[in-house]
């Protein structure tokens, strides 16, 4: 009883000097350095609890938690509001707690290392026993209605890798003492009420690859040290007071999404932005920044947004911006830029948007912007012409006849009635303008408004790409809130929660819903796709058909890995995910210095048809939309069919409407457009098209005099000009490969005759690729290999 009594004094002993230490003012920990926050407190943390376990440690099988850990569940618990009673899994006695009873607990050895209870609800606040969890390593609690200040304590916690605690109501500053956690790798805030600066400690791990605190009401200049955090990937900042110059970001050298948006900051771009060489989107929209644009924007190579929309930036837009052609966004509206358009952004090949609205730019508009963006993108500059809806640009007027034969100019005095006349002629063109331009902000603004619906319904996997976080029900944790998460076999394991707190870039949309390219916490990169929820079938027969899916497996086609059904009818299809991207962009959106040479096409022509071989004879499958972005490449350049079988998980009508939009883009068969069903001869169709595309380097969808690729091979070889079908490329090889290339031309004419009848059967395709050229197969990464996802359906 004397050792119990002991025990007992020394564990309330401890617990009175905690609760001490965590009284400390706030302020202390401001005006301490990161160095030495950590060596005062640190030693002192850890002395306290390495006294604290031995003393409270007990154990059954490891399915009792310390008395330590038991104690802070309980003060945990007992500061959070459960309206809906989730909680009450957490017994009083411990028994089970550490077994998977209590809701959203895991642990090791005893110990408390998770605790991840998003979309449940609660309210309350985070207690500051937070701290007395030694061993815990991720705290989600995102999504719910939590308020109250972080506790100082999360920053004592050694083993601490992940925070997400977006979406709720926590108010107060960023706690300094964050810093002290050396493991920390994600720390995302975004979205709630917390105000005062940003701590110069915050970034202070040097594992932190994510920083997400915006939508918050943070003020004050961002820290130098936010700027020598070289392991950040991920840095949102936007949607918050911050005021001051932009510092240089010139050392974050692996970051690759950066925003700064609906901020108040001030001064120049920094030349050294151009430093970040890895960086894919950058966004300093709706602020003050001023000062000329920095030519060293051509280094971003792998941008594929910019957004520098609503500053006060002056000066000419630097044509070198148009040799980025990864470019898919860049918005440049509302500034004070001034010069013509320049032609080269005319020609990057991917942008699909594109705005310089209300600036001072002049001249003519490229041609080819003019073409593939409205008005709305050019409005607002008054000495811009040339783009549509907009009066044409002045003809250059001839030499002027000579003074004897002009005729001689008779002045008359303007009267009061002219004067009327003239100045209600310039008003009415005023209305008629002012009326255009509400039109045109109208029709804008209803275009956003449903944009920004259907981004809700299926625009983010975690949150938004532009680092918004997600409303509940985008992806959620399996088992937690209702959803299903299936695994098929593979190496990715992940839990729907971490699918929900990876960043996500949209990669491409179409009929069957939109494809996203996930980074997870841990660094894992996966494919997802989300099927349109109104277009699939019901769940039951959908389950069905998906893990039938789920089981195919072949080198030539990419593997599904994983699927999701969430409560509201959600429905998440997984997929490895590997960089080299589809046939179509190796093919189309390579640099003029990388040429393809023959043996790789073949590769790929091989791959591709084996993979629909297997497809049609293993199977019993019949693609229905066979295209060169439906082609994937993996590191070996081996060839994988993707968007297999969805067909099976889709309405009638989707399927119609898919067939209908395959012809748009120069795959479709003819007889498609009668019969409306495809077969394994539609897809011979399109396997030929896509050789075809392999034999001249040129897109089906280019409009080659009128006609499609296939009507356009075959009139050149009918002219007997052979050789001006073949890719320049080819043609250099030509004495070695002239064969090669004249019989596999042939096979392809062959898959796309007219007549199904006379078209051959995928079987015969590979045999003769076969016999035209032998080679062994390239050693791939597995049975299944990896697996890209796929740009479009």
């Amino acid at each position: 009883m004397e050792v119990k009594n002991s025990i007992k004094l020394q564990k309330d002993q401890l617990f009175q000097a905690r609760t001490k230490l965590k009284d400390i003012p706030h302020r202390f920990f401001s005006s301490l350095s990161c160095y030495s926050l950590f060596t005062h407190f640190s030693f002192t943390f850890l002395l306290l609890f390495s006294f604290l376990a031995p003393v409270s440690s007990q154990s059954w099988d490891g399915i009792i938690v310390t008395d330590a850990d038991y104690q802070a569940l309980q003060s945990f618990k007992h500061d959070l509001i459960d309206p809906k009673g989730f909680l009450k899994s957490w017994n009083d006695t411990g028994y089970g707690a550490c077994s998977g009873r209590w809701i959203g607990i895991k642990c090791a050895k005893g110990q408390v290392i998770v605790i991840q209870l998003p979309y449940r609800g609660l309210g309350g606040r985070i207690t500051e026993n937070i701290g007395q969890f030694q061993a815990l390593r991720k705290l989600s609690l995102h999504d719910n209605f939590i308020s109250g200040s972080i506790p100082t304590s999360l920053g004592f916690l050694p083993n601490l890798r992940g925070v997400q605690l977006f979406n709720n109501r926590i108010s107060g500053s960023i706690p300094p003492s964050l810093g002290l956690c050396p493991l920390l790798q994600t720390l995302d805030l975004a979205n709630n009420s917390l105000s005062g600066t940003l701590p110069l400690t915050i970034v202070n791990s040097t594992k932190l690859f994510r920083l997400n605190v915006s939508y918050n009401n943070l003020s004050g200049e961002i820290p130098f040290s936010i700027t020598q955090s070289p392991s950040l990937l991920f840095l949102a900042l936007d949607y918050n007071s911050l005021t001051g110059k932009i510092p240089s970001f010139g050392n974050l050298s692996s970051l690759q999404e950066f925003t700064l948006s609906h901020n108040q900051l001030n001064g120049v771009i920094p030349n050294e932005i151009g430093n970040l060489s890895r960086l894919r989107r950058l966004d300093f929209s709706n602020n003050l920044i001023n000062g000329t644009l920095p030519i060293t924007l051509y280094n971003l190579q792998n941008l594929s947004v910019l957004n520098l929309r609503n500053n006060r930036v002056y000066g000419q837009i630097p044509s070198i911006i148009g040799n980025i052609s990864s470019l898919r966004e860049l918005d440049l509206s509302f500034n004070n830029l001034s010069g013509e358009i320049p032609t080269s952004l005319g020609d990057l090949p991917i942008l699909d948007s594109f705005n310089v609205s209300y600036n001072n730019l002049s001249g003519v508009v490229p041609v080819s912007l003019s073409q593939k963006f409205n008005s709305s993108a050019f409005v607002g500059n008054l000495q811009l012409c040339g783009y549509n809806g907009s009066i044409p640009c002045p003809i250059s007027p001839s030499e002027p006849p000579s003074i004897e034969a002009q005729p001689k100019k008779r002045h008359r005095k303007l009267s009061t009635k002219d004067i009327i006349l003239i100045a209600a002629g310039i008003l009415l063109i005023i209305l008629l303008v002012i009326c255009f331009v509400l039109l045109c902000c109208l029709i804008r603004k209803r275009k956003a408004a449903k944009e920004a619906t259907e981004g809700r319904k299926g625009e983010t996997v975690g949150r938004a790409e532009k680092g918004i976080p997600p409303t509940a029900g985008e992806v959620e944790a399996s088992g937690d809130t209702g959803g299903k998460l299936v695994h098929f076999d593979g190496p990715l394991v992940f839990s729907a929660d971490d699918l929900l707190c990876a960043t996500a870039e949209i990669m491409g949309k179409s009929t069957y819903g939109t494809v996203y390219k996930a980074t997870m916490e841990d660094g894992i990169q996966v494919a997802v796709k989300r099927l349109r929820e109104k277009i699939t079938k019901g769940q039951k027969e959908f389950e069905t058909e998906v893990n039938f899916l789920g089981k195919i497996r072949h080198i030539n086609l990419l593997a599904l890995r994983a699927y999701y059904l969430g409560p509201k009818g959600e429905k998440l299809l997984v997929f490895d995910y590997m960089p080299k991207g589809s046939l179509a962009t190796f093919l189309h959106a390579r640099a003029p210095d990388t040429p393809i040479d023959w043996s790789t096409r073949m590769k790929i022509a091989k791959g591709m048809t084996r993979g629909l071989l297997y497809l049609h004879n293993n199977v019993n499958i019949i693609h229905g939309n066979l295209t060169s972005s439906n082609v994937l490449l993996d590191e070996h350049i081996n060839a994988k069919i993707a968007d297999y079988g969805l067909s099976r998980l889709m309405t009638a009508a989707a399927n119609a409407n898919v067939i209908a939009t395959a012809g748009a883009l120069g795959y479709r068969a003819p007889e498609l457009s009668k019969l409306k069903k495809a077969s394994t001869k539609t897809d011979i169709y399109s396997l030929g098209v896509i050789i075809l595309e392999l034999l001249t380097g040129k897109s089906p969808g280019e409009a080659m005099d009128g006609v499609d690729l296939p009507q356009w091979v075959a009139s050149i070889v009918k002219e007997e000009w052979t050789n001006e079908v073949f890719d320049l490329e080819l043609m250099r090889d030509a004495s070695v490969i002239g064969d090669e290339l004249l019989n596999t031309l042939k096979l392809a004419l062959h898959c796309v005759d007219p007549s199904p009848s006379a078209r051959p059967e995928a079987q015969m395709v590979l045999q003769q690729l076969e016999e035209i050229r032998q080679e062994e197969t390239a050693t791939s990464s597995g049975d299944d290999g990896g697996a890209v996802q796929s740009y479009s359906d």
